[in-house]
């Protein structure tokens, strides 16, 4: 057995227990629970130090910050070893349930998996089909994670080992804030999120460019040690940042010219190829517009996106809800789906249809501009 961890400056166990056995009540740090639905022992107690495999949405900033805190959790409280980082995106979102998963594996930030043996997600879009939700149901305990009125997992994850395990290392509670932000758009302005250069901005910026699926992994081993400024100071985050300030002057010239206001509704589409449109960017030009949606064509797959404006209130559809329908998924405020070339003949008439669905969903109540601090 590891030597003791502490949490809350008391001593606690690592997690090399026999299946089904449970903690002591005098063993203050843990609640009296079943191990059963963890990573099984054996009924010999053997370690439980043998390689685990780590999922995480990327390339996504809330997706890395919740695989830090799920692998220091991990490692210091449960004694489990992490030996594979798995970046994760929703191109895999036709298969994923029939992907095997090896044992134990961590799904954080991601669509529920029946194999999965800890998973944490926020998603409203997350249960692939009403059988994964139901086996979520059954399976329901302190290792599935789930509340889609999070404001982001890694904050859901946050709170969720605080009171369940009492565990929470401070060291990462910048990188929780910085996550909440940026997954539920709580920026000051729309300035802020375009051009605003905090540490954690910088770095969610360099992942714009998601041609690298092994950078993710590399910002996450980074950020498990080091503070946000001196990952953003790395040569290889500070490339694609400066890459990226370049890319979105260039971006914002391309949307100004493929982009109207109809009604209260910004629509826009553009031929992409290497050009980088800032997600914000319809409200960068349109600040009172209440919605925006538009294709954004590549080779190989066209996109469609939508999302509220953050920086108003008012009663707006489920936007993730209303993607899932067409294929694809999101959040309460943000959804978007993409047809590969196979759907050549779609994008137009889903985008038109998603167009409609926007402006019969929108609510007539009245709105105002949301105060900035």
């Amino acid at each position: 057995m590891r030597p003791a961890q502490e949490i809350e400056g008391r001593p606690i166990r690592c997690l090399t227990v026999p299946t089904g056995c449970r903690q002591s009540r005098r063993d203050r740090g843990w609640r009296r629970i079943s191990f059963s639905l963890l990573w099984t022992c054996s009924e010999t107690g053997s370690s439980m130090k043998s390689g685990g495999q780590l999922y995480f949405h990327a390339p996504c900033f809330d997706g890395i910050v919740s695989a830090v805190l799920t692998w220091d959790f991990a490692e210091h409280a449960l004694g489990w070893a992490v030996r594979r980082l798995l970046p994760v995106n929703y191109g895999l979102r036709s298969t994923w349930l029939r992907q095997s998963l090896r044992e134990p594996s961590a799904v954080v930030d991601f669509l529920y998996h029946p194999k999965a043996t800890f998973w944490a997600d926020h998603h409203s879009t997350t249960f692939l089909t009403p059988a994964a939700r139901r086996d979520y149901r059954l399976r329901k305990s302190q290792w599935l994670v789930y509340d889609e009125s999070a404001e982001s997992c890694a904050s859901l994850l946050w709170g969720h080992l605080w009171k369940k395990f009492r565990y929470r290392n401070p060291a990462y509670a910048d990188l929780v804030k910085w996550a909440a932000k940026t997954d539920s758009a709580k920026y000051s302005s729309v300035e802020e999120a375009i051009h605003g250069t905090a540490p954690a901005l910088k770095i969610h910026a360099s992942l714009f460019y998601g041609d690298d699926n092994e950078y993710p992994a590399f910002l996450v081993r980074q950020l498990r040690h080091k503070q946000l400024a001196t990952v953003a100071g790395l040569p290889r985050v500070k490339e694609r940042f400066k890459r990226f300030a370049l890319d979105v002057k260039r971006g914002l010239k391309v949307f100004k010219a493929r982009s109207r206001l109809d009604g209260d509704v910004v629509v826009f589409d553009i031929d992409a190829g290497d050009t980088l449109v800032p997600r914000y960017a319809p409200y960068y030009f349109f600040p009172r517009a209440r919605y925006s949606i538009g294709i954004v064509r590549r080779a190989g797959a066209t996109k469609i996106t939508a999302m509220r404006n953050p920086w108003r209130e008012f009663a707006s559809i489920h936007i993730g809800k209303l993607f899932e329908s067409f294929g694809g998924g999101g959040h309460q405020r943000v959804g978007s789906v993409v047809l590969r070339d196979g759907d050549a003949d779609r994008p137009d008439e889903v985008f038109q249809r998603l167009v409609t669905r926007l402006r019969e969903g929108r609510s007539p109540s009245a709105d105002r501009r949301k105060r900035v601090p």
